[in-house]
């Protein structure tokens, strides 16, 4: 049975559709190397998925007393992030069988992420996404970041739909928080299995509390098609 008419599904990026917070580690391990920090840990980096890339680089600038300017360290991360990301990057197994579910009913999908739109592009290039979701829109695009529904509005603006009719996909409670406050619904797949207890992940309308271990193509595309089952997924 296809989904109810007009449904759009809105996905997160990175740690939702990709594994790309390897790369996005590796990209700022280095880059705040080159500004004299040696000791910036996968702990460290974990504290800002979710939230774009600009908040995170101004928030490290300031904790570390880097003197350098924002746009310079940004571009400094783009450009090493897009040398790792075109190497390699993985999509989650069951969010490809998702997505391929999805285009097979005809749902519009998108993507909203804290990336930066050159870092969509490739990332979606690579993986062979791009002919699926061909709609892409970067927090930079927007005023604010999440946890602000700035990108996921704008996203709804631009795929030609309500936020009611809208479903995120989401890794991180800033994420969660901003499909939420956008008014649409969420399914959320929590990349550190530790903040599954967030409120922000809470108030989700479908909860794979275990991450994308958990996750599954057909339990997601049962819900949207208002089969029954758990809110919470394990």
């Amino acid at each position: 049975m296809i989904p109810r008419p007009g449904l759009h599904v809105i996905f997160d990026l990175d740690g939702t559709l990709v594994d790309s917070e390897p790369n996005y580690y590796e990209a700022g391990r280095r880059l705040l190397a080159r500004y004299g920090v040696s000791d910036f840990s996968w702990e460290d980096h974990t504290r800002f998925i979710g939230i774009g890339t600009r908040e995170t680089l101004t928030a490290l600038r300031s904790e570390y007393g880097i003197d350098a300017p924002v746009d310079e360290m940004l571009a400094g991360k783009n450009a090493l992030y897009l040398e790792l990301a075109g190497a390699s990057t993985e999509v989650f197994g069951e969010m490809r069988a998702f997505v391929e579910l999805l285009h097979a009913a005809g749902v519009p999908m998108a993507v909203a992420s804290g990336s930066s739109r050159a870092a969509i592009g490739a990332v979606l290039a690579v993986t062979g996404l791009e002919p699926y979701i061909p709609l892409y829109v970067s927090a930079e695009e927007v005023a604010h970041g999440k946890p602000e529904p700035d990108v996921f509005l704008e996203t709804a603006r631009r795929i030609g739909a309500e936020p009611t009719q809208c479903v995120v996909l989401e890794d991180a409670p800033p994420g969660a928080a901003a499909a939420h406050a956008a008014g649409m619904r969420c399914i959320a797949i929590p990349y550190v299995p530790a903040t599954a207890a967030d409120p922000a992940f809470k108030a989700a309308d479908l909860l794979f509390a275990d991450g994308q271990s958990a996750f599954s193509a057909e339990a997601a595309y049962g819900w949207l098609r208002g089969e029954a089952g758990p809110r919470t997924g394990s």
